[in-house]
């Protein structure tokens, strides 16, 4: 099975969700959720799995819980195919 590792810096509390385009070697993620209370992660969860068409157990945050930058584990697609859906769906791609 292929897995990826995603470097993510995230935006909480944005008035437009969504992924935002590159961010150095990784993502920028816009959320609407804050960040109390574990909200934001959960969104960031949901927002990769619906933007990569993954169930949701299939992503999930393994460092960076209480910080802007996450790294994220992906299983079930390698990092060229989750880079090429990003950029795609991206508000600047």
């Amino acid at each position: 099975m292929e897995r990826t590792r995603l470097r993510l810096r995230v935006a909480p509390g944005s008035r437009r969700p969504g992924i935002a385009g590159r961010h150095g070697d990784g993502w920028k993620v816009r959320v609407a959720q804050p960040p109390e209370g574990g909200r934001a992660n959960e969104a960031v969860v949901a927002l990769l799995a619906e933007t990569l068409t993954l169930p949701r157990g299939a992503v999930r945050i393994v460092s960076g819980h209480a910080g802007r930058d996450k790294t994220v584990a992906v299983e079930g697609m390698g990092s060229a195919e989750a880079d090429r859906l990003l950029g795609e769906r991206s508000s600047i791609g």
